[in-house]
Order: structure tokens, then sequence, then C-alpha cells
């Protein structure tokens, strides 16, 4: 779904992902759903997001410290929503997820930000979008192709290359494809291509140096024709958004490669 010096680079979360949706975790009610115990943590539970959305914290009345129960997958949930984490509805990815994603590309994400002239929290929802938080990457055979940004390999290319089946967009119609995408041997040499080529390439020059506003940057890579998805600007802006508004990579701490 993206342009790339004459050519398209598409998502990889359309070349690997099955059109069932994931699921999500709901709280379990079992045989509890009529008992006396159930309705106590329901009302822990309201009570709990209740004061804190209220005060900030999960503190209650009395200084009583929720129950394991009371913070139940629902709590929490509300509690994260409550708290600006991210939910990315399209994938299906929780926040734990969301982070640990985060902390193994900070590096790199940080480095290829410095070159492009905008923020890390852009690069990294660039990637998040592209890799669906990195569960759902194109495969060389049986390996990871590293390719967390979709980009297509041209006859220029000279590595080596991940064979997926993909999706299109052409005169408003979405389409299958089989394509041929650029396998790295690593994450740095994935986001340091990318950087090749954004700061390479005319025709992504208006989303440089657009520090962190994300629908600039989202906006310039859709209209140089980066992705063929009419919707992606507004995708791409969205998470990038959300990241910036979580805190970004600022409370994320690296993992090592």
């Amino acid at each position: 779904m993206r342009q790339l010096s004459g050519m398209q680079a598409t998502a990889p979360t359309a070349a690997t992902v099955s059109n069932v949706a994931a699921s999500r975790p709901t709280a379990a009610t079992g045989g509890f759903a009529t008992s006396g115990a159930f309705n106590a943590a329901f009302q822990q539970v309201q009570a709990d997001v209740a004061a804190y959305i209220a005060k900030g914290d999960l503190s209650v009345p009395n200084n009583a410290q929720p129950s394991s129960q009371a913070m139940s997958l629902q709590a929490m949930a509300l509690r994260n929503r409550a708290a600006g984490a991210l939910e990315d509805e399209e994938h299906g990815v929780d926040s734990a997820t969301q982070q640990q994603f985060l902390a193994s590309i900070k590096p790199w994400a940080e480095e290829t930000a410095g070159k492009l002239g905008v923020a890390p929290e852009l690069v990294a929802a660039h990637a998040a979008l592209e890799s669906g938080w990195g569960k759902q990457p194109l495969k060389n055979g049986t390996a990871s192709a590293n390719n967390l940004f979709g980009i297509k390999a041209g006859s220029g290319w000279q590595g080596d290359i991940a064979t997926a089946s993909t999706t299109e967009y052409e005169h408003g119609a979405m389409l299958r494809k089989t394509e041929r995408f650029r396998s790295y041997p690593d994450t740095a040499s994935a986001f340091r291509d990318y950087a090749s080529l954004l700061s390479s390439n005319p025709r992504y020059a208006a989303a440089l140096n657009t520090g962190s506003d994300a629908h600039a940057f989202a906006g310039a890579l859709a209209r140089a024709g980066y992705a063929t998805d009419p919707q992606y600007a507004d995708k791409l802006g969205k998470v990038a958004a959300q990241l910036q508004r979580s805190g970004g990579l600022a409370g994320v701490t690296a993992t090592e490669d």
C-alpha cells in the first residue's frame, strides 16, 4: 500500500492478518452471575473505577485497598482507558503488548526520528501501524523479515526478499495481491533503510522536519503515495496522536536487542 521510489510498499498487517477479528478478554462470570459474591465484586469494580476517575488513583473510601476480585479485567480496562492508555481497535492489541513493542524499538525510533526531523513517537506509530505492534510481521520463510514499515522490494533492491499476500486499493476497490518486500537481518537495519528512503526521495520531503505534528507527518506520507489505503493518513495520525497523549517513548525503558 506504499508508493516507494516508483513502487508500492504495502502494510504487512494486510499481508499476514486473517479476516477474523482478534478477540478481547472480558471479565469472566462463570457460575457467579447470580451469586452475591459476583454482585459484591461488580459493585466494588464500579466503586474503584469511579474513585480512579474522580481522584486519579485507585484509592477507595476509608483508604481501603481494592480487592483482587474488584480489580478484574473489566476494571483494568476502564482504568487504563481513563489514564489514556492505548487500545488498538484494528489489531486487538492490549496496552501491555504495545509497551513491549515500544520498548523493543525505542533506540531505533529515536535514532530515525533525529535523521528525519520528527518526534520519535511518529516513527514508532508508523512501525506500530505497519506491523500490528510487532504481532503481524512479514515472514522470510519461517523467520521475521524485520520489515516494520511495509517497504516493497523494487528492481533496485539488492537485499533479501520476503514474498507475501497483501491488500491494495485501486480506484477505490480493494484487491488481494502477492508482492515482494524487503527483508532485513535485524530491526536496526529496517529503521535505517526507512530513514534513508524518506530522506533521499524528494516525494517525501513534506513529511520531513514536521516535529511532533502527527497529522502533518501522516498527511504528507499519504499525499506522497506511501499507501494506497484512502484512510491511511487518518489511521497513522490517530495512532501517533494517541501515543503522544499516553506519554510517548519518554517513560518506556528500552529492551536489549
